[in-house]
């Protein structure tokens, strides 16, 4: 045996032997312990069960209910014999908001804006989400349009009972939204396009691409929900937690829930239906119109916003904001669940360590000044 050796053999026998002597130090210590004295963890414990029990006293308290997974996506089958996959989450007596997702998205995308949950309740909405063809559960069928989506969502919504709704559109909804508001202007309470592309003014570049070269362009994205998802490393989603997660679940969940195997197709046509000009006459809507754009957004420029003002009536709230790109949907969510919500006249900001709405010029007081920052104080955790 080498010195070495002998020496760390006589170092674990020492630390056994110190280990040995304090265990029956405390077994003496618990026997020889005289009355009131304090006694070790386990035994004290094994007592304080024995005498809580029946009293409810001083123990954890178990859940009467479950915490939320996320929203349920529910089946219904429509009149024209298609079947609609729809989730449908929060109060019955809620104001109804239907979310419609951006492109490449599943009924269920809603779930990743469940990191303000709490404020949604809070503000007594209910969010509806209508999946789109060919992704996640809904079976694609390359005959139907934009507006085949907005007759199918309208048709959800009369099952639901919701006659008057507030929309929320991110992104690829916007040209549903559009055409949603064109079919039915008189059901949409409020329309509200976050970083929304526009089936207005230019076609993007891609229009150009037979569908099997932008086919193949797609193939590697929505393979790898990752790159799908992926965001600048300085967006403020990073610091959601879970947030990266989520999203990757979403991407999985739209191109493989049916076994397609991110078949390139559903996104292919839906692209291609983006590309459509000109876009439906919204003159016959007289809702309140919301715009949020990001004016570091590459995906859909902030030029978008005032492609959206020339195709809408009247004026609407534009809400443009220097720290977000195609992201603004999500850092900004606060500010539009409230502008959902009905408190559009106020600003969510966070003040002396407490989220505030105040009213917006207030508000603007308080930014200008330094004394709050955008948002809830949530982002600053």
């Amino acid at each position: 045996m080498s010195t070495a050796f002998r020496s760390t053999a006589l170092r674990s026998a020492v630390a056994a032997t110190a280990t040995l002597a304090a265990v029956i130090g405390t077994l003496a210590l618990t026997d020889a312990s005289p009355a009131g004295a304090q006694q070790p963890l386990a035994h004290a414990k094994e007592k304080g069960e024995g005498d809580e029990q029946g009293k409810g006293q001083g123990l954890p308290k178990i859940q009467d209910s479950f915490d939320s997974l996320g929203p349920e996506v529910k089946a219904a089958k429509l009149s024209t014999g298609r079947t609609a996959h729809y989730i449908d989450d929060g109060p019955r007596d809620g104001t109804p908001v239907l979310y419609i997702g951006g492109t490449g998205t599943s009924a269920r995308a809603a779930h990743m804006t469940d990191f303000f949950r709490t404020t949604r309740e809070n503000l007594n909405l209910r969010l509806i989400s209508v999946e789109r063809n060919g992704f996640g559960d809904t079976e694609f069928d390359k005959g139907l349009g934009k507006a085949d989506f907005a007759k199918d969502a309208l048709e959800v919504l009369d099952r639901l009972g919701v006659r008057k709704v507030r929309v929320i559109a991110i992104s690829g909804g916007g040209p549903y939204a559009a055409e949603l508001a064109s079919l039915a202007p008189g059901r949409i309470d409020q329309l509200h396009l976050a970083a929304a592309a526009a089936p207005y003014g230019a076609r993007p570049a891609y229009c150009a691409l037979p569908d099997a070269e932008l086919a193949k362009s797609l193939k590697e994205s929505i393979t790898d929900p990752r790159k799908w998802w992926a965001f600048a490393d300085d967006s403020p989603v990073k610091s959601i937690p879970g947030f990266a997660d989520t999203a990757f679940e979403e991407g999985a969940r739209t191109y493989n829930q049916r076994g397609q195997q991110a078949d390139p197709a559903p996104q292919v046509h839906e692209q291609k239906l983006y590309c459509l000009r000109p876009g439906p006459d919204l003159s016959r809507l007289k809702a309140p119109v919301f715009l949020y754009g990001g004016n570091k957004d590459t995906t859909v420029p902030p030029a978008t916003l005032k492609t959206w003002q020339g195709a809408l009536p009247g004026k609407p709230v534009v809400r443009t904001y220097d720290d977000t790109g195609h992201d603004v949907q999500y850092r900004h969510w606060d500010q539009i669940l409230a502008d959902l919500a009905g408190y559009g006249s106020r600003t969510v900001v966070c003040h002396k360590g407490d989220t505030e709405l105040p009213p917006a010029r207030e508000a603007a007081k308080l930014l200008k000044n330094g004394r709050a920052t955008l948002g809830s104080c949530a982002w600053k955790r």
